[in-house]
């Protein structure tokens, strides 16, 4: 047979730009080694060991998610620094909130034509993320597919396992009237609500690499890209000291939809808006789009990245144990009797959600 002779790079895909990406990541996933697991990559699967991590009775939680849109603000802008810190935090932070201390975490990395360069600064960023979260990147898998994204797009997903011993899993069965809501500070808009954000930026014709107009020491850009506040450290201890009833990781529906995810059937959430500041992030989203505060609440985080619901007597310990960690705290709302719900009232209205995760969310 006669003609041209093909082949997996003539096609578009290169042998060689992946192993050369695998090599050059090495030493980042090194960097995240923990009890349990060797962080080294290369086999065909990666190995925890429950027992070399301390666990004596415990149950595993798995959670995956990904960045949302708000990678296509990275790729727009070239920097890709950070998204990787968004993907763990945003696995990683459902994990704590049912008790569990991440393990592990394995990443996915689908382009049309990879780069290199760029695949390792988001690898660079997904260590660092894990390294925040003291869990092991054990893995990942890098796709390149011709045909399939436009030039210069990536995509990302994360995958993370952890651990609870038994007794201490918070399940929403914790929960008691009168407990009192702690809300523990956002750094941004965190990785929800980017469609939203990139559409306003489109419309208003934002200048994203000048000062931002509500805070001039900084570019618009480095506010919107402001990666996903990691919770895992400052909660892990209170979570085992049993000072936690229930946490609940706000991403998207917000403050409503969220914090009835962890509540029983018979109680209901509180929350006073004027209890905190709100960002001039979220008020200059807002006033630029007009946004209705429902809308707000219901699609933005409005400063408040992670509630902890706590018995009103360790209110006090707490929220100093937290603050000693790193958090900014306010007491945003209580739980009292009544259906599964939540509802927030300030100075801009009332609204409120009854439970109805089931319906937009997977688990």
């Amino acid at each position: 047979m006669s003609g041209e002779s093909y082949s997996y790079a003539k096609a578009g895909v290169s042998i060689a730009a992946g192993n050369a990406l695998v090599h050059a990541i090495k030493p980042l996933v090194r960097a995240t080694r923990r009890a349990g697991a060797d962080a080294e990559i290369g086999g065909f699967g990666g190995f925890f060991d429950l027992k070399a991590a301390g666990y004596d009775d415990p149950l595993l939680v798995a959670a995956n998610d990904g960045v949302g849109t708000k990678l296509k603000l990275a790729i727009d802008s070239g920097r890709h620094d950070t998204v990787g810190i968004d993907l763990v935090a945003m696995c990683v932070n459902d994990l704590i909130v049912q008790g569990a201390e991440p393990l592990f975490f394995l990443d996915y990395f689908a382009t049309g034509k990879l780069d290199t360069g760029i695949a390792e600064q988001v690898i660079a960023g997904i260590a660092q993320g894990c390294q925040i979260a003291g869990c092991a990147l054990i893995g990942g898998e890098t796709a390149e597919m011709p045909g399939m994204y436009a030039p210069g797009d990536y995509d990302l997903a994360g995958f993370s396992v952890g651990a609870v011993e038994r007794a201490q899993a918070l399940t929403g069965t914790k929960v008691a009237a009168g407990d009192v809501l702690l809300g523990l500070a956002s750094s941004g808009v965190h990785s929800n609500g980017y469609s939203l954000v990139r559409r306003l930026a489109a419309d208003k014709g934002w200048k994203l690499d000048r000062p931002a107009l509500f805070d001039q020491e900084r570019l618009l850009i480095d506010v919107l890209m402001e990666p996903t506040r990691i919770y895992v450290r400052s909660l892990l201890p209170l979570v085992r000291a049993g000072k936690i009833s229930a946490l609940a990781h706000i991403t998207g529906g917000g403050l409503l939809e969220n914090i009835p995810r962890v509540l029983p059937e018979d109680l209901h959430a509180t929350v006073d808006a004027d209890r905190w500041p709100q960002p001039r992030l979220m008020a200059f989203l807002q006033a630029q789009g007009a946004i209705e505060p429902e809308e707000m609440a219901r699609t933005f985080n409005c400063g408040i990245g992670m509630v902890a619901a706590v018995r009103p007597d360790d209110v006090a310990d707490v929220t100093a144990a937290l603050e000693e960690a790193g958090e900014t705290v306010f007491s945003i709302g209580e739980v009292a009797h009544g259906p599964r719900g939540c509802t927030a009232y300030g100075t801009a209205g009332t609204w409120s959600a009854r439970e109805n995760w089931s319906a937009s969310h997977h688990g």
